[in-house]
Order: structure tokens, then sequence, then C-alpha cells
């Protein structure tokens, strides 16, 4: 009998794993109750069974994926262990390494086994795109679970919060100098500057304009959620007693772009200035 995997829950990224968790020979499943059209919708294509409620993924499977909005994680891992499940939860968000050690706690002590994961990449369509990272005693066997599906699953060392630890120096980079170049587009554009900045750009860092464009048009749209993952890689650097406010601010301005949330397209550069600068007036 194939390993049976509950998703919870199935957004973009999380239909994307059970996907590849069914590419790969397994039997994955969700929990639709309380769920919209849309994620119903990712289910599907994605084909994950449907056993209707978390009682059900926690009776059924073996092991269970926790991928959602970072500020969820131990609330998705409080109701998991609230209802018995004793295979082993994978926590597969983007959070601190102390706060995926408290989500091992929750879990642990309620009777699971624990794995600390971290997602990079889009989602797992295509293989070569997406690394899934695993760290912990149970990491290499909930790998096996991918072998030979487009998400590439590498285990890591470090236990609980390894994985994490690499998810928030990875981030910190990509969606922390994102949200820079952003502010950097708002403040030109506050100070009128933005024309002859952006023609020392072209002279002297070129490609830097199109990098700001990307920045905004790539995420826009998921903004909303790359707020709590700033916060998230905040507390991770403070943690190692180092300067979080480089990512406190990041989230700060992905919190002002809120309003475009799942918007396609995204809004132009303009628009999107003013959004920046009024929130924070």
């Amino acid at each position: 009998m194939s390993t049976r995997i509950g998703i919870l829950h199935p957004g973009q990224m999380g239909a994307s794993v059970g996907a590849a968790a069914v590419a790969a020979g397994g039997d994955a499943c969700w929990a639709s109750q309380g769920r919209g059209q849309a994620t119903g919708r990712r289910a599907a294509e994605a084909r994950l069974r449907d056993v209707g409620t978390i009682e059900a993924v926690c009776d059924q499977c073996d092991v269970i994926v926790s991928v959602c909005p970072p500020a969820a994680a131990e609330e998705v891992a409080t109701g998991v262990a609230g209802r018995g499940f004793g295979g082993v939860f994978v926590d597969a968000n983007a959070v601190a390494p102390h706060t995926a050690r408290r989500v091992g706690e929750i879990v642990v002590s309620a009777g699971a086994r624990f794995v600390d994961g971290g997602l990079i990449g889009p989602p797992a369509h295509r293989a070569g795109t997406t690394r899934f990272y695993l760290s912990g005693s149970d990491a290499p066997s909930v790998a096996a679970l991918f072998a030979g599906g487009p998400l590439e699953a590498v285990v890591v060392e470090g236990g609980a919060g390894g994985a994490s630890a690499l998810k928030m120096c990875y981030a910190a980079w990509t969606k922390g100098s994102a949200a820079l170049l952003i502010g950097v587009r708002a403040l030109a554009g506050s100070a009128r500057v933005e024309e002859p900045l952006l023609a020392e750009w072209a002279r002297s860092q070129p490609g830097l304009e199109a990098r700001s464009e990307a920045a905004l048009s790539g995420n826009a749209h998921k903004a909303w959620r790359f707020a709590g993952e700033m916060r998230e890689i905040a507390a991770t650097f403070e943690e190692a007693s180092l300067p979080g406010g480089f990512h406190s601010a990041a989230a700060d301005v992905y919190d002002r772009l809120r309003e475009y949330k799942d918007r396609a397209p995204p809004p132009p550069m303009a628009e999107a200035i003013g959004t920046l600068l009024e929130s924070g007036r």
C-alpha cells in the first residue's frame, strides 16, 4: 500500500506538493471543509482525494504536510495535535527556526513525529524548478515519498529548525531584496527623481530597472503572504544576534501592497508607488 499523505492546505504551493507526491506514486488527500472553490479546483487538478475533514486526514494519513501562511503554522499544528495524529508531521512553512521548533513540540507532545521543511522555488509543476529541504530523523523517509516526481526533496542537517534556517537565509535575499527595490522606486517617486535615477541605473547598474519592475510584477499579488515571512526572517536574524530591521521594513513594504492580493494583471509601478506612499501617511 502506498503511503497516505495529507496536505493542509492546497494553496498553489501546497497543491503542487500534493501533485508531486501523487506523481511519485503516493496517495495524497485534503480536507474540503471550510475551504473555498478555488482551493477545491486546485486540489482536483492536483488529483488529491477529498476526505472532507481534518479529522479524516489525521485518521487516514501516515504523513501530513502543512503548507500555509507563516502566521497559521502553529494553529495548523495545534489542530492536528488535538486530533491525536500519530504519524509524521512535516511543517513546510516559511517560518523561523524557533517557530519550527515550537511547531515540532506541539505535534510531538501529542504523539506524532516531526520533520522540519522548507520549500524553495515556484509551485513544483516541472522537474528542476523546486526543492523541498527536510531536516530531522524522519527526513530521509519523507524525502523518499517524492523520489521520481517533479519536486526534488533534499535532506539537510540541523534537526528541527535546519530546513527552516536554510529557507530563511534564501528568502532573506530573494524576497528581501525585491522589497528593497520596490521601496527605492517609491522613494525616488516621492522625491521626484525617478527619471534621473533610472537613467543613472541604465549607465552604472544595467538591468536594475527591469529587476525593480519584476520585483513588483512578480510579487504584488503575493505580498500579503510575504509580510509574515519577512517578520519570521527578522526574528531569525535577531535570534542570531544580528539586526532584524532590514526585514521588518520589508514586511512593511509588503503589507502596504496587501490590496493587490491575487490581482491580475499586476499594478503599474506608478500606481504601486502611490499605494506605498499613501499607506504610510
